[in-house]
């Protein structure tokens, strides 16, 4: 039998190891021409989890336990490192130092990421299968905040003359604050928070609103790569952000499952 733990980090690799992939890929595209040390050090962590996604590919859910945790370790090095470097390119941002088309809340954002994925490969290696009840509510404001800057990012990259669509992101922009701030305030009750009926209904009311922008996600895609509307999101991105609204649903599912395994 399958081990539970080599499963979802295999599934976590190859999931965040594509994300991290592509922010460097965006990271590249908007630096400028006499940024060149900065695109070479973006192209050598595409690389990076190119080798990466390459190894991955040696790996089954019946590998191993200790190969997998080994891989796991590298993996996380690799995740620190872009972390490290996202956070050197938001810092020169702030300072003026260099000018770039990457908004710095952006490189913010893809910089959480690479947090994330660390500790989730941290965790992993400790036996960590998924979030206590009490952490369940810490992971969904971080994925809340995660859809309301891709709402952002939409509504600031779509063409000013995109009035129905830059409204409709502004609107998603509005919501997810909403939700993110609800989720602070429910994490501040516990541990009365603490109760499976509460945290049944937070999650289902986070579905339904993070179905609903990937759904929005999923018709600017389509939009964006047949050429029907004014925009300066690159296709891939446009799909990045669709992947991640899905990663969101799959994660909520998952918490629901360990909530109903806790009262078994």
């Amino acid at each position: 039998m399958a081990n539970p733990i080599v499963a979802r980090s295999l599934d976590e690799i190859r999931f965040w190891s594509r994300i991290m992939k592509e922010h460097a890929l965006f990271l590249s595209l908007g630096f400028t021409y006499e940024q060149q040390q900065l695109i070479d050090e973006a192209n050598q962590f595409i690389a990076m989890f190119e080798r990466i996604e390459e190894k991955l590919s040696r790996f089954s859910v019946n590998s191993d336990l200790r190969e997998v945790q080994a891989f796991n370790n590298e993996v996380y090095q690799a995740a620190a490192s872009i972390w490290y470097y996202k956070r050197k390119v938001l810092g020169l941002t702030l300072r003026c130092e260099i000018r770039t088309n990457n908004y710095p809340l952006l490189v913010d954002h893809i910089s959480r990421e690479a947090a994330y994925f660390a500790d989730r490969l941290k965790e992993l290696n400790e036996g960590k299968l998924v979030p206590k009840p009490e952490a369940i509510i810490e992971e969904n404001v971080f994925f809340l905040r995660i859809m309301a800057d891709h709402a952002k990012f939409i509504g600031h990259l779509l063409d000013p003359s995109e009035r129905k669509l830059v409204e409709q992101a502004r609107e998603f922009s509005h919501d997810f604050d909403q939700l993110v701030f609800q989720a602070v305030d429910l994490d501040s009750m516990r541990p009365q928070s603490e109760t499976k009926p509460i945290l049944n209904q937070f999650l289902n009311q986070n579905r339904v609103s993070v179905a609903s922008l990937r759904d929005f996600k999923k018709t600017a895609r389509e939009l964006i790569e047949e050429c029907r509307i004014k925009s300066n999101i690159h296709p891939l991105l446009a799909d990045h952000t669709f992947r991640e609204a899905e990663r969101f649903l799959e994660i909520i599912d998952l918490f629901e499952a360990s909530l109903a395994g806790t009262n078994n």
